[in-house]
């Protein structure tokens, strides 16, 4: 195969994209580790061979693919002789499927370039390192973080060993900073950038993806520029801001260099990937500032139009939202002490045909096995809060879950057939917080589908603020492409 001589940084350079850096948030323990990679090779088997003695930790999903010899970005059987590192498979051209997470956990032994250093751990190409870099998926910490309880004593023993007091007092990096402080992770911005012995690294070796990104006219999806801000008609399917291990591929770097702007522009709220509509993007670090303002104050006024399954009633629909910041995100329409109130008040719903076989193939509207397909219907919805997913959330409580939603549909599916099987629903037996970790809940959780990969019934339809003196709507939403024919 031949080898590519220009990198992701060169294609950059050249104008396809924005790249910016930006703090990381601070991940849990029981995130930032994954599963030992025991049933691949033993912890001990991986210290002992390695020029470079490292935590490893891998999920099993990844540890399978990183088996693998047929289905990798790098495989087994294209080793180059002359470097001893695996042969390189592009980030870009961007694939079109995402590939199953994989993450790296290393803490360093040997200090040098982080290039460098990932690329004999990790066994990867120099050019694939320095692409994820680009790419924002490649974190560092001055200290290793504290392990989680599963950990083995293996690692516990070599994160007590890059961690000892006495050790900590001989790096002038983390004087004057507290253990948790140094603990902090941050994005790598530069292949060249040094790591001493004992900083942690988290490598994000398969960032997640948007091919669809690479389809939209983004000068066609401009609904308006001004000094200030930019308003965009965001497609679904893409990401407004990008993700923790790709900051390249968002809808803030496309619609930059669509416009041939000399700053990226900057993220000032967020919609769901699988969501369409109007996203505001701010020219400047004090507009971003001022509109996060408004949205604290709850001065930005947001409309969403709604495919919904089944009849939605109109008026305020209130539920209160389980505080776990992860999906899916469930609630209940009985108060539960310390859950977040969610409400939204439903303006209009017409009954409307289901999208036609043709609309679903064309946007990969997902078959969530929904019993009935004859009608649905459309409702225009006013967010009173602003919660994750609580549009999706709470209509999929009602009964009503949106068109294309592969996480809450099914779940709402079983509940449908079996009403008792939500402990938060009607007759689920009224579950409690100090309850919401029980078998029963987690039972529900569980029959909650993935997160989809492409569009559901979700537009952000208006936007306005300051009076309403902005106010901005965003195009048809993509299930009424049928009038436009």
């Amino acid at each position: 195969m031949a080898r590519c001589s220009q990198t992701l940084s060169g294609v950059l350079f050249n104008g396809l994209f924005f790249t910016g850096t930006r703090r990381s948030p601070r991940i849990g323990q029981d995130s930032l580790f994954c599963a030992l990679i025991g049933e691949a090779r033993s912890f001990r088997q991986s210290v002992v061979v390695s020029r470079t003695p490292r935590l490893r930790f891998l999920s099993s999903s990844a540890t399978a693919f990183a088996l693998s010899t047929n289905s990798g970005i790098v495989r087994n059987e294209d080793c180059d002789s002359d470097t001893g590192h695996l042969e390189y498979h592009r980030l870009l051209p961007c694939p079109p499927h995402n590939r199953p997470p994989r993450v790296e956990h290393l803490v360093v032994f040997e200090e040098g370039p982080v290039l460098e250093y990932i690329c004999k751990a990790l066994n990867l190409p120099s050019l694939y390192v320095t692409d994820l870099i680009d790419f924002g998926a490649v974190y560092y910490a001055l200290v290793c973080p504290t392990p989680p309880p599963t950990a083995t004593e293996e690692q516990i023993g070599i994160f007590k060993r890059v961690t000892e007091p006495s050790v900590l007092k001989k790096r002038s990096s983390i004087k004057g900073k507290t253990v948790r402080e140094a603990q902090k992770t941050f994005r790598i911005t530069k292949p060249d950038e040094f790591v001493e012995v004992g900083t942690y690294l988290r490598v994000h070796v398969h960032p997640k993806r948007f091919p669809r990104s690479y389809e939209i006219d983004w000068k066609s999806r401009v609904l308006a520029v001004t000094d200030t801000h930019v308003v965009l008609d965001k497609p679904a399917a893409t990401s407004v801001g990008g993700t923790t291990d790709n900051i390249v591929e968002s809808c803030a770097n496309f619609a930059s260099r669509a416009l041939g702007l000399d700053s990226p522009l900057l993220t000032t709220h967020q919609i769901d990937n699988c969501t369409e509509g109007c996203v505001v993007l701010a020219r400047s670090k004090d507009f971003c500032s001022y509109f996060h303002g408004l949205i604290r104050e709850k001065k930005v006024n947001k409309v969403y139009l709604a495919l919904a399954a089944a009849p939605v009633p109109i008026g305020v629909i209130s539920h209160y939202m389980r505080p776990v910041n992860m999906a899916p995100r469930v609630v209940s329409e009985d108060f539960i002490e310390r859950w977040h109130l969610c409400q939204l008040e439903v303006l209009e719903c017409r009954e409307v045909s289901w999208p036609s076989p043709e609309i679903e193939r064309e946007y990969s509207i997902e078959d969530c096995g929904w019993p009935s397909k004859h009608k649905a219907y459309e409702c225009k919805i006013k967010l009173l809060t602003g919660k994750t997913h609580q549009i999706r959330a709470q209509l999929a409580a009602i009964g009503s879950p949106i068109v294309g939603d592969s996480m809450y549909m099914p779940a709402a599916i079983r509940e449908g057939d079996d009403p008792k099987v939500n402990p938060f629903g009607k007759n689920g037996g009224a579950a409690t917080d100090s309850q919401n970790d029980s078998a029963a809940v987690l039972e529900w959780i569980g029959l909650h589908g993935k997160e989809p990969t492409a569009a559901i019934g979700l537009q952000a339809f208006q936007i306005s603020w300051d009076d309403d003196t902005c106010h901005y709507t965003s195009g048809a939403p993509w299930w009424r492409s049928d009038d436009k024919r």
